[in-house]
């Protein structure tokens, strides 16, 4: 077996490594065992693939196209930059993807309600809109302080038909959503289901939405080698849960030539408390459900974190990450609020690009590598959605 060959992931209890499995209550234990059983026989039915890969091509626009930032690349000089375009995707970003994947799976298990969180909102458009297309009513929990910054994610949900729950306990942001979305699917956990919106909760979610978000990869993986006939030298994608990071990673875990870079939130400065760099220095621990690197105060409890990036401020990661991290197979980086900011301003003014604070993470990095190697090696970056949602927010911020 060589370095990057993997056994499947994860094994039959959730488990990574050490991490992920069912940190949960006996009862609803059954239940996302449950889950995990009609997701497995589901997933093989010829009329279920059909029907998501036909609302893939026709509904969501895939493939996602790959483009390469030929302006961005010079301005900065050394490595090539691509960049997955996964914001051209239906909705915005690659949350699409495994939200149709989950109320597809809602519907087929006769589900009367989809819940779920949402920090950025990207998720709980995506989602609204798939429980709109298949006819499933769908609650989203979100914190008040990201319904402040996130108004047009928040017109969108409600126009498509969701009840929106704000959220005001806690920090009023991601992880508290999840509390409360939590507590309110436990109330009828038989009926309802619990659309987690990343590759984080207890086993089959984190397995599930890599599967659905999977598609990023795969398709990238062979159009980068049609467009350049080999493989990236570097990939990279910004890590809050991980979904879109690992969508990409998964497909390229296997080729050694690969590096693979996530990317979290360093905020105000690794030095501070406010930052979300879970990976790079937080420690194993347990939260919803799972067990993955958790950043915790001396108490014991999830930290209040912070972001500039609504849909990267969180305690946890996906279990698989934590996996991979320990595995020395990915490398994680972090890039500040304030490179973000002018990865956002950069890639909007140099390719005519605007993508979302979480995007601009990866983005940050890509800049920050770039001119370190030689213009005949490239950089794939995953930009997992447009910045729409976070122009209003970044114009007050800047004084534009």
């Amino acid at each position: 077996m060589s370095k990057f060959e993997f056994a499947e992931m994860p094994n039959k209890e959730g488990f990574f490594g050490e991490f992920g499995g069912q940190e949960i209550p006996p009862e609803l234990k059954a239940i996302m065992d449950e889950i995990n059983d009609a997701y497995e026989e589901i997933r093989q039915k010829p009329e279920f693939q059909q029907e998501l890969d036909s609302l893939f091509a026709d509904y969501v626009g895939r493939p996602s196209p790959i483009y390469h930032a030929k302006r961005l690349s010079e301005k900065l000089g050394g490595a090539q930059i691509y960049l997955k375009r996964e914001d051209l995707n239906h909705t915005g970003a690659h949350k699409i993807n495994h939200c149709l994947g989950e109320a597809l799976l809602a519907k087929y298990m006769g589900k009367t309600k989809v819940i779920a969180e949402t920090g950025a909102g990207q998720h709980g458009v995506a989602l609204a809109t798939a429980c709109a297309l298949v006819g499933i009513p769908c609650e989203i929990h979100m914190g008040q302080v990201d319904i402040e910054k996130e108004h047009p994610n928040v017109t969108k949900m409600k126009i498509l038909g969701c009840k929106l729950i704000p959220v005001t306990r806690g920090t009023a942001t991601l992880k508290d959503a999840v509390d409360s979305a939590f507590e309110e699917y436990l109330k009828d956990p038989v009926n309802f289901i619990y659309a987690i919106g990343s590759v984080v909760g207890p086993h089959p979610f984190p397995k599930m939405v890599r599967d659905f978000q999977s598609i990023i990869g795969t398709e990238a993986r062979e159009q980068f080698q049609a467009k350049k006939n080999k493989l990236p030298d570097y990939i990279t994608a910004c890590v809050g849960g991980g979904s879109n990071a690992m969508g990409l990673f998964t497909a390229f875990l296997n080729d050694e030539s690969v590096n693979i870079v996530g990317v979290e939130p360093a905020g105000e400065g690794l030095d501070t408390e406010r930052h979300s760099a879970t990976l790079s220095l937080g420690k194993p621990g347990m939260i919803h459900g799972m067990k993955c690197y958790v950043l915790e105060t001396e108490d014991g409890e999830p930290m209040p974190v912070h972001s500039i990036a609504s849909g990267l401020d969180y305690p946890g990661v996906g279990p698989q990450h934590s996996y991979l991290k320990e595995l020395g197979r990915v490398q994680y980086e972090t890039a500040s609020d304030k490179e973000c900011l002018d990865a956002f301003m950069t890639l909007s003014q140099v390719e005519g690009i605007i993508p979302a604070l979480e995007s601009s993470h990866a983005v940050a990095w890509a800049m920050r590598k770039a001119p370190e190697l030689s213009k005949d090696q490239t950089i794939l970056v995953n930009l997992s959605g447009r910045g729409d949602k976070d122009a209003d927010y970044v114009a007050d911020k800047l004084g534009l």
